[in-house]
């Protein structure tokens, strides 16, 4: 029932689209961010899980706060721009309606999803390497774990966005883990090199 509330409420909010194209323009960043601090640390000749797990938590935070700003500057402007326009064509301000206290709320929890993905990408990529800290795992096998987990990250978000746009989601699925493979193929190359 609370689901239900929540779905008809951000349709309500006209959340939809702008959530789901942010969304997904932030999980593929974070989760190739992180494949490449997973590259660039974990393959080093002495590759220390504190400074793994630090990088990835700190710079998914960056970019968390990064996106979920930005995000909500942009939102705003689209948002107040769509209510300039209808209080053109009402002739009346629009300000402490329904319409505007929507259209803030719709930005905060646009932005607050934004700010949020990084930290739930870096959530699933650090948990090998929590479990490496506890001695349980190898820290390398942790990395190849993460990387696995981030590239199944790209094909089901793929996968997703398949499923949305009508198309075959296993194509999309594909070309997105294809994508994260050559991210690898090409960090693991240059990290090979230094």
């Amino acid at each position: 029932m609370k689901f239900g509330f929540l779905r008809d409420r951000f349709r309500d909010l006209d959340l939809g689209p702008a959530l789901r194209r942010f969304f997904i323009n932030t999980l593929f960043d974070s989760t190739f961010m992180l494949l490449g601090i997973v590259i660039g640390s974990a393959f080093s000749e002495n590759p220390d899980i504190r400074v793994i797990l630090a990088t990835m938590v700190t710079s998914s935070l960056a970019l968390g706060i990064s996106t979920g700003v930005s995000v909500y500057e942009a939102e705003s402007l689209e948002r107040d721009k769509k209510i300039i326009e209808l209080e053109k064509a009402l002739f009346r301000k629009l300000d402490e309606t329904t319409i505007s206290r929507s259209g803030r709320t719709a930005t905060l929890v646009i932005s607050l999803f934004n700010f949020l993905t990084p930290l739930t990408s870096c959530t699933v990529t650090a948990f090998p390497f929590l479990i490496a800290w506890s001695g349980l795992l190898e820290v390398k096998f942790a990395a190849w774990l993460s990387i696995a987990s981030d590239l199944a990250i790209l094909f089901l978000a793929g996968t997703y966005l398949g499923r949305l746009g009508k198309r075959n989601p296993w194509v999309k699925g594909m070309r997105m883990l294809a994508f994260g493979i050559l991210a690898f193929v090409i960090g693991y190359w240059i990290e090979s090199l230094i």
